[in-house]
Order: C-alpha cells, then sequence, then structure tokens
C-alpha cells in the first residue's frame, strides 16, 4: 500500500466509461488530503425514448463541486458534442481557464452564439506540441486523427508517473484535411522509460478487427459516386467531419458541380473551417437559395440530417416540406454517416420516404460511404507497442467494449489491466489501485431551459403517461353526497371507440355515481375517503374496460 502523505497519481472517470457519450475524467495529484484536480473533457450524451422532453444528459459535477477549490483547468481534447458539449452549462461555476486548440475555441464560441448562452468561460489557446504547466501538471497536446479537426491525445506528466489520454483517435495514414496520428512522437514517449506510463485509452471499436478504413478510401469512393451520376446528388453528414466535407467538395469540383450547403451547422463549422485555413482550394459552398437555379447534372447538395432529426434538411426534404429544396425520382442520396444507437429508426423512415419517391439511396451498407473514427484492434495493439505502457485503463465505451479492449490489452502484454467504471477512483502510481464506486457520479437533465437531476425532472410521471394516459374528473358534492355538478371528465391519451355498446366516458359517469350511492351518508363528509374511493373505483373500471391501468385525477369540490 502505498504510504500516507505519499504523492499519489489518481484518475476518475466520471462520465464515459460504460456508456457512449458523455464523456468526463479527473485527474487528481498530491497526498489523498491535499490533491490537485485537472479535469478532461465535459461532454454530453443525447436523450433517448426513455427520457421524453429531455434535449440533452450531462455528467453530474457533485464529485467537482466537493473539490471545487482544488481545481486547476479544464482540458478539452477535441470539440464533439459528447466531449465539449456541457462545457458552457457546468464549467463557468468552477471560474477556472479552459485549454482547447483554436478550432474547439472557435467551435465554443459559436456554440455560445448559436444557443443563445450567456454565461462564458475562459479560453486559454492549446498547441500541439508545446507542452504547459498546470499545477503540478505538464500537459503535452499530441496531434491524433478522428473525424473532427484538431483532435488531440493528451500527455500528463507528475512526478509520480505518466498518463496518455487519448481521447478519439484512430491510425489513418491518409485522413483529409489534417494530419495523421503523430506515431513519432508517441514512439518517443515510449522510449523514454524515466517513469512509468498509463494509457488512458478509446474503447470504441476494441470488439473490431483489423484496421479502420481510411478517410481517403471514403474520398474515392464519394468521387466515382459523384462523377458517374445522371442527376443530382444529395449528400448527408456529421456537421463536423470537415474532412468529409472537403472530399465531397473535392469530387464535386472535379465533376463540374456546385455545391449547395443546406443546414446552420454546416454553414457554422465550415465557416470556421475556412476562417482557420482548413478549406484552401475549395470553392465556397452557395446558399440553398440558389439551388432552384442550376441544371439537376450540375448540383451537390450536401444537407444537415444524418441522424435522422425531424427538423434538419434531409427530413424535411424527405416529407416535401423544405421551402428551397426538392429531390425528383432519379435523383441520387448518399447517408456518408452511420445512426447512433436510438436513431435507427428515425434514419431508416427517411430513407423510405425518399426511396418510395423513386431516389436512389446509398448508404454505408452498398458502399464505403463512410469510415469510423476509432481505432480497431489492430490499431489498438500498434499503440500499445508504441507507447508499451505499464497500466492499460479502457474508457470511451459501454461494457462490452471495455471488456475487449481489457482483454486484448492482457494478452499483447500489459501487466496491469484496470477494469474501471463511472464513479471509480483508481490510483495509477505508485502501486496501482482501484476504489470501486469511491465518487459519487450521475447524470443531470437538461430539459427545456431547465438542468436538473432525473428525480427533479417528472420524466417518470412522462413516461407513465405515456403508457397510461390521463383521466381527470371533476365534480362538485353537497354536505349529504349528493352531485351537484358535474362530473366533468377530460380523457387524454385512451382509446375512444365509437362504436362499443359503452363508449370510455360512460364507465367513467358509472364508476363514479355508482361508488358515491355506495357510500354511506355519514361518511361522505370526509373528503379524503371520498377522493380515494372515487380514485379507486374509476381506474379499477377502465382498467376492466380497457385492460391498462390508467393515471387518475379526482377532484372533488364542496358546495
Amino acid at each position: 500500500m502505498a504510504k500516507p502523505g505519499l504523492d499519489e497519481l489518481v484518475f476518475v472517470p466520471l462520465g464515459g466509461v460504460g456508456e457512449i457519450g458523455m464523456n468526463m475524467a479527473a485527474y487528481g495529484f498530491g497526498p489523498a488530503r491535499s490533491r490537485k484536480w485537472i479535469v478532461v473533457d465535459c461532454g454530453v450524451t443525447f436523450a433517448g425514448p426513455q427520457e421524453p422532453g429531455v434535449e440533452l444528459i450531462l455528467p453530474d459535477p457533485a464529485f467537482l463541486e466537493e473539490n471545487a477549490d482544488d481545481i486547476l483547468a479544464l482540458i478539452l481534447t477535441h470539440s464533439h458534442e459528447d466531449h465539449y458539449g456541457a462545457v458552457l452549462d457546468l464549467w463557468p461555476a468552477f471560474d477556472r481557464p479552459v485549454y482547447a486548440t483554436d478550432f474547439t475555441t472557435l467551435m465554443l464560441s459559436a456554440k455560445r452564439e448559436s444557443e443563445g448562452i450567456v454565461e462564458s468561460v475562459d479560453v486559454k489557446r492549446m498547441v500541439v506540441g508545446k507542452p504547459f504547466a498546470v499545477g503540478p501538471f505538464t500537459i503535452e497536446a499530441i496531434n491524433v486523427t478522428h473525424s473532427i479537426p484538431e483532435s488531440c491525445a493528451l500527455l500528463i506528466t507528475t512526478s509520480a508517473g505518466r498518463v496518455i489520454h487519448t481521447g478519439d483517435w484512430k491510425l489513418d495514414p491518409h485522413p483529409v484535411g489534417g494530419a495523421p496520428t503523430d506515431l513519432a512522437r508517441f514512439a518517443k514517449i515510449g522510449e523514454d522509460r524515466s517513469g512509468p506510463i498509463a494509457l488512458i485509452c478509446d474503447s470504441t471499436n476494441a470488439m473490431k478487427d483489423g484496421t479502420s478504413p481510411s478517410e481517403d478510401e471514403v474520398a474515392s469512393t464519394l468521387e466515382a459516386l459523384i462523377a458517374e451520376a445522371p442527376h443530382r446528388v444529395a449528400i448527408t453528414t456529421f456537421a463536423s467531419n470537415v474532412g468529409r466535407v472537403i472530399s465531397v467538395a473535392r469530387a464535386a469540383q472535379k465533376a463540374g458541380r456546385k455545391v449547395v450547403m443546406s443546414g446552420r451547422a454546416l454553414h457554422r463549422i465550415t465557416g470556421i473551417a475556412r476562417e482557420l485555413g482548413m478549406l484552401e482550394g475549395i470553392e465556397p459552398f452557395l446558399d440553398q437559395n440558389e439551388y432552384k437555379t442550376l441544371p439537376r447534372k450540375d448540383v451537390v447538395l450536401l444537407c444537415t440530417g444524418s441522424q435522422g432529426e425531424a427538423r434538419a434538411a434531409i427530413a424535411r426534404i424527405a416529407r416535401e416540406e423544405h421551402p428551397e429544396i426538392s429531390l425528383n425520382a432519379g435523383d441520387r442520396m448518399i447517408f456518408s454517416s452511420w445512426a447512433i444507437p436510438g436513431n435507427e429508426r428515425e434514419v431508416i423512415d427517411i430513407q423510405n420516404l425518399l426511396i418510395d419517391r423513386g431516389i436512389e439511396v446509398i448508404t454505408r451498407d452498398h458502399a464505403m460511404v463512410h469510415t469510423t473514427g476509432h481505432p480497431r484492434r489492430e490499431e489498438l495493439k500498434q499503440l500499445y507497442d508504441l507507447v508499451k505502457p505499464d497500466v492499460l485503463v479502457p474508457v470511451h465505451g459501454e461494457a462490452a467494449h471495455l471488456e475487449a479492449h481489457a482483454l486484448l490489452g492482457r494478452q499483447h502484454g500489459i501487466d496491469t489491466v484496470v477494469h474501471a467504471r463511472n464513479g471509480d477512483m483508481v490510483r495509477l502510481f505508485p502501486e496501482t489501485t482501484q476504489f470501486p464506486g469511491e465518487v459519487r457520479v450521475g447524470q443531470l437533465y437538461l430539459d427545456g431551459n431547465v438542468l436538473c437531476t432525473p428525480e427533479e425532472s417528472g420524466v417518470k410521471g412522462r413516461r407513465r403517461l405515456s403508457f397510461g394516459g390521463h383521466i381527470v374528473v371533476s365534480l362538485c358534492v353537497n354536505s349529504s353526497g349528493q352531485i351537484m355538478a358535474g362530473p366533468e371528465l377530460v380523457i387524454e391519451g385512451l382509446p375512444d371507440v365509437e362504436d362499443d355498446e359503452e363508449s370510455l366516458p360512460d364507465v367513467v359517469r358509472r364508476a363514479v355515481t355508482g361508488t358515491l350511492k355506495s357510500i354511506p351518508p355519514k361518511r361522505r363528509s370526509d373528503s379524503e375517503m371520498v377522493n380515494n374511493a372515487l380514485h379507486r373505483a374509476v381506474r379499477s373500471e377502465v382498467t376492466s374496460y380497457w385492460g391498462r391501468k390508467p393515471n387518475v385525477t379526482i377532484f372533488v369540490h364542496r358546495v
């Protein structure tokens, strides 16, 4: 065991370990009672059907709030929502600097403006290859290839040992619009044995053999699909994938076509990329109001909505509701993306609408039109060989991804592999030890404009209403229990079948009148008892009629 008062380097995952999304981690250094902390990433995940009405889910920062005086900084690896989407909601409360690359800084600024966020954060420039000190930590950003510009791994150095926090990455020898992962720097770190190394590593594709296809393979496919298309070509992709946008633009230029862009996110992100010089040689994109002026064979439409968002451009086009853009039979629609789990049904529905209208739909099931930004097993092994880690902690994945990654690391000869989950505290150095469930973790819901805990959100009640509907009964009774007015009914979300012998309102009224008659006159003055009796009766009768238990609210007014 480590001695009391000894400087320790610890890792605490606050989100993203045991789940996809909501990535947030803390690194602490020093004796247990006086540690200083840095935070890496502050992301969100998207709510699913089980959280009706909720827009985003954020990591609960309770642990950081408990240690707020010792928090030194937040470092962002890149500007995907699952890594930086919660910064403007959570970080202003800490009043500590945020370190980010130029692209991520501009993305934060654009996000704040587009969403009308009043709070701001102090952003300091982080430059790849230039180490900087934050308290007892020295941090160096290392270039890695991912599906958004300026993605970084972090080398975190302390007197107790070093950590490579990979962020999201892959080994793509031919990326589009950016430099390849800096293998030489990783090799140099691995050769330096002045102190132990822990690898905190992306597990997203740890269950997939081989290596991830290169972005230039996608570029070649898109070039061919655009060149041979007889009419319009429409493409939807992740707005943040600037490399993919560059591939589309180059293919369009080569085919003599103009790129029309539709969607605010695409305009915003490509504007940032052009400001930073990432779109050199790419002709300006046309806005959607120029779409109708171009011949069909001269158009490449680049639009938002790859995840089936109802108000995004491609969904509106599929429903024939877009004010400027339409597609016709014989046009080609390419989904240069993949459906994030939970979005599959919405994406398929859009594709079916297009197919029914005679539009050719091409997905990654038909051609190499999309590739991942995460490493497969051979890439993971290559990184192990370069870095030679003493400790491996798989992160960024669900349980199956994490366990597959852990097994791969052990099979490859890594001495210590830690099976961490959100809320665990892992002492990396000295003497790697895991303390399960040491730290309070959880979720916050962004519900409209309100940030709240799941218990405060009312989501449980919404789910109940979605299955059982709602019956409201309001009536006035006198002291003898006689109905003086009503019952008035409001019935929402229950079936209304006209040809039944007895309608649902009839069932409810019968339950109310029958229950009041059954209560002895002397007991009808007990308002609580009358209310409970009516609630039980209405629920029971409707359950018998419908076969499901409704939600029932009773209002008994005394006159």
